[in-house]
C-alpha cells in the first residue's frame, strides 16, 4: 500500500531533497502535497487527507509546533513527524506534546527518513538517533530546569509574537490577518503585559527562547 505524504517547509530546496530522497529510497511512498507554511499545511489538511505529514519546525506566518497542534486537533488521527535543523531538547518535548509522532533532524540519513515515515505510518513513535538519548534523560517531565511554556497567551497572540519576532510591522501583521491595525495593537498590548514585556527587542529574545520564532 502506498504511503501519501505531505511536506510542510518553506525551503523548496529542503522539500526537493527529501521528495528526491523518498522517490529513491521508499517504492511505497508517495508526496501528495508540498506546502510552504503552517497556514497553509492547515488549509490543504482542512479537505484533504495524507498518511503522515512532514513538517519544517521552523516556519514563517505559523511554527511546525503550533500547525503540529492544531493540525492534531482538527485531525486526532493525524501522523506527524517534526523535521528540524537541531537536536534540541526543548524543541524534541514541544513537538511531542503538540502531537507529532516523530522528530527528525535534517542531517539524518535517507534510511533514516523512510524508517521513520514507516514507523509513524504504522503507529508507532519515532526519534531520530540525534535525539533518542532524550528518551533515556527522561525529557518528557522528569528531568529538571526546563523552561517554561507560553501558557498563557493565545493562539491568535502567539501567531502575531511570531511574526513580531519575525520582523513584520503592525500594518503587514493586519494585513496578514486581514484584521485591523487597533486590534493588532491590542494583541501587542496583552502580549506585553501577560509576559511582563515592554520592548520589541525582549518581545523577538522571548519568542526565540521559547521556540515560537528561530533567527
Amino acid at each position: 500500500m502506498t504511503i501519501k505524504i505531505v511536506l510542510a517547509d518553506d525551503h523548496i530546496i529542503v522539500r526537493d531533497g527529501v521528495k528526491a530522497v523518498l522517490e529513491r529510497k521508499g517504492k511505497d511512498l508517495s508526496v501528495v502535497a508540498e506546502v510552504g507554511n503552517g497556514k497553509e499545511l492547515l488549509e490543504w489538511a482542512s479537505s484533504n487527507d495524507a498518511d503522515v505529514y512532514v513538517v519544517d519546525i521552523s516556519m514563517p506566518l505559523l511554527n511546525g509546533v503550533e500547525a503540529v497542534q492544531r493540525l492534531v486537533k482538527m485531525k486526532p488521527s493525524a501522523k506527524v513527524i517534526i523535521l528540524s535543523m537541531y537536536d534540541d531538547r526543548v524543541a524534541v518535548e514541544k513537538s511531542l506534546k503538540a502531537g507529532a509522532k516523530g522528530f527528525i533532524v535534517k542531517v539524518s540519513t535517507a534510511d533514516e527518513i523512510v524508517e521513520a515515515i514507516h514507523e509513524v505510518a504504522s503507529g508507532r513513535f519515532y526519534l531520530c538517533s540525534k535525539v533518542s538519548k532524550y528518551i533515556v534523560q527522561g525529557f518528557l517531565g522528569k528531568t529538571s530546569g526546563r523552561k517554561r511554556d507560553v501558557t498563557g497567551l493565545t493562539p491568535k497572540e502567539k501567531e502575531v509574537l511570531q511574526l513580531i519576532a519575525e520582523g513584520y510591522s503592525s500594518k503587514q501583521i493586519a494585513k496578514t490577518f486581514n484584521l485591523s491595525l487597533n486590534t493588532i495593537h491590542v494583541h501587542r498590548n496583552n502580549i506585553m503585559k501577560k509576559l511582563s514585556i515592554h520592548k520589541q527587542a525582549e518581545l523577538v529574545r522571548y519568542a526565540i527562547k521559547e521556540g515560537i520564532a528561530q533567527l
